[in-house]
């Protein structure tokens, strides 16, 4: 095993478990390809990061990050359907379709990764389902950077913060430990494909009846792709939100997220901390009538 992979890990974890790191990789990779060696160096690499940032499921970090994960990817999913879903509406109403260029193609496209990759890791195959989600997150921010070239060097700070948001909320899931992921909630393969063939004729039954438009339009056209999401992510998700700075970080993304798809702004702030305040007290409520079940969460 390369040593530098061990240096990662912090010096008294290192003394402590070093051999025993390197033997388990060694066995793992042992006659192995070099996809296998590069997955398990990438675990490792993750694992050290983790633990240097706390986030390690002994860690109240880890917790928090593993209990915001399935409302990030929500988000996420939620996000990528709701363009997909304008998108394929403007086309509809206008009948001249705004995406047919190599570029457009090229985002919608990592559009339609997103929203998989977040379907595949809410019914239980959470880390491809992740990585997934954050590979389509990541190309559609190249993509937005390649549109504005060539003064994507000299971009205005705003327009970095602008790419910023919605790539972190894609990354929150992969700092969730990987012992504290979410069950698999779909166990079977044509459970999984049929999810996966429901979500983007979904988007495309939405984007059809929809009449098109703004204000309300987009608002309803945004909820309906979140809850749907939140409907996936099941009721283990809720269970996990016990504490107001869980709350809190898995409210963000979708206020965030709400804010790019245009629904979250001035006027509608206040009704959206209302609703969540009201969401956090009816959740609140349901957990303690149902202590025993949330305890096993």
């Amino acid at each position: 095993m390369n040593l530098r992979l061990l240096r990662l890990y912090p010096a008294g974890f290192r003394r402590a478990f070093g051999d025993e790191i390197a033997e388990a990789y060694r066995e793992a990779t042992e006659g192995a390809g070099p996809f296998t060696r590069l997955r398990e160096a990438g675990d490792i690499v993750a694992h050290a990061l983790r633990l240097r940032l706390g986030v390690g499921s002994a860690h109240r970090g880890g917790r928090l990050f593993a209990a915001a994960a399935p409302f990030a990817l929500a988000a996420t999913g939620a996000h990528a359907a709701f363009l997909l879903a304008s998108t394929l509406n403007r086309a509809y109403v206008t009948g001249r379709p705004d995406f047919e260029t190599p570029l457009g193609y090229a985002m919608n496209g990592f559009h339609l990764l997103t929203l998989v990759g977040a379907v595949v890791a809410l019914s239980g195959r959470f880390a491809v389902g992740a990585r997934c989600a954050f590979a389509g997150a990541a190309g559609t921010a190249v993509c937005l950077v390649v549109s504005v070239l060539p003064g994507a060097l000299e971009m205005p700070l705003e327009h970095v913060a602008y790419l910023a948001p919605p790539l972190a909320i894609a990354a929150l899931p992969l700092l969730c430990p990987p012992d504290l992921r979410p069950p698999c909630r779909i166990r079977t393969t044509t459970g999984l494909v049929a999810l996966l063939v429901w979500a983007p004729l979904s988007v495309v039954l939405l984007a059809l009846l929809d009449a098109g438009g703004f204000g309300m339009i987009t608002l309803w056209r945004f909820g309906v792709t979140v809850a749907a999401a939140l409907v996936l992510a099941g009721r283990q998700a809720l269970f996990g939100v016990r504490t107001f700075g869980r709350f809190t970080l898995a409210a963000a993304p979708f206020l965030v997220l709400g804010h790019f798809a245009g629904v979250v702004g001035e006027d509608t702030a206040l009704p959206c901390l209302v609703l969540l305040a009201a969401t956090g007290l009816a959740v609140r409520l349901w957990q303690r009538r149902r202590p025993d079940t949330a305890g096993h969460a």
